[in-house]
């Protein structure tokens, strides 16, 4: 992919590489993240503004069904690649959340490629990020074992009043609120920046991937091999609903590549609460330093294709 964005990300892997001392200044990370959440949820709220309800109804209940089906779907296959239960439900529960990056980057490329996509996407990301998260947690709890208990008070409000989903449903309400007119006011602040704060963000990763590549050969072959084919799986999972949904090209191979990514930034907090005993480090490397740059390098094209073979 000839995109300068995932360039960014691969310079920053590659500074990581050769021991460079490039880093991005400190809270850097999380100024870009905020932005990126509400300018996505900004742009979707506004075209969620102009769709009547009934017509965006099957998508909100597919986005849930997907969310929650994902980590059922993955937890027998971990359990079978001989991953221990908490580790296998805190796995699943990365992959049954999403990649507000991958998505972002998603969004990118079928524009680049002059595809349709459904304006209100950003809604997609909002509904799968959190339902995932609740299915992998009842995996990794039920039956319950020797009288543990779960605390779903805490973990509710980390999962659905955390920074990440606060800020993306938070931008998807105030920009259906204020619609068009209001968001053009912001347009110098929260459109035009949008793909050089993404290629910042990217070059950030690319450094937090750099770090953890070495990390990869303490799990293994078995992790690498579930890191790279359960997102393909799972993008056939997401191009089917997709199609079943009648959406356009770019919106069938954002479903599929949102059912493929893995979550980073709100899983890790859920799953840490939740499934204290599972190793974060395993979840997070297989996440961020495996499938994620397989989906940007490789798993977005390959999905877009294949939407574009089925819908085009």
């Amino acid at each position: 992919m000839g995109d300068p964005i995932v360039l960014f990300f691969l310079l920053g892997v590659f500074a990581r590489l050769v021991r460079s001392d490039l880093r991005l200044p400190e809270g850097l990370y999380d100024i870009l993240a905020f932005y990126l959440l509400l300018a996505i949820g900004l742009k979707g709220g506004v075209e969620l503004s102009r769709q009547p309800l009934a017509d965006v109804a099957p998508q909100v209940a597919a986005c849930i069904g997907l969310g929650l089906v994902i980590p059922f779907l993955l937890v027998p296959v971990l359990r079978a690649l001989r991953f221990n239960r908490a580790d296998s439900a805190s796995i699943a529960g990365h992959y049954g959340s999403v990649s507000v990056v991958t998505f972002a980057v998603a969004a990118a490329y079928v524009e680049k490629q002059g595809l349709a996509l459904e304006a209100h996407a950003a809604l997609w990301v909002a509904l799968m990020e959190a339902p995932g998260l609740v299915t992998a947690i009842f995996l990794a709890r039920w039956p319950r074992q020797g009288g543990e208990t779960t605390p779903w008070g805490q973990l509710g409000h980390d999962v659905f009043l955390g920074k990440s989903v606060l800020l993306l449903v938070g931008g998807l309400i105030i920009g259906a609120a204020v619609g068009e007119a209001g968001v053009t006011a912001m347009k110098s602040v929260f459109v035009d920046p949008f793909k050089g704060v993404l290629a910042l963000f990217l070059l950030e990763l690319g450094l937090v991937v750099g770090d953890r590549l070495p990390g990869i050969r303490r799990y293994g072959l078995r992790l690498v091999g579930f890191a790279v084919i359960a997102p393909i799986g799972l993008s056939l999972l997401g191009t089917g609903v997709g199609v079943a949904l009648d959406l356009s090209v770019g919106g069938v191979a954002v479903l599929a590549t949102l059912a493929a990514s893995a979550s980073y930034i709100a899983a890790p907090t859920a799953m840490r609460i939740a499934v204290a005993e599972a190793d974060s480090a395993l979840a997070i490397t297989s996440a961020l330093a495996i499938t994620f740059p397989f989906n940007l390098l490789v798993g977005i094209p390959l999905y877009t294709r294949l939407a574009r073979e089925l819908v085009g």
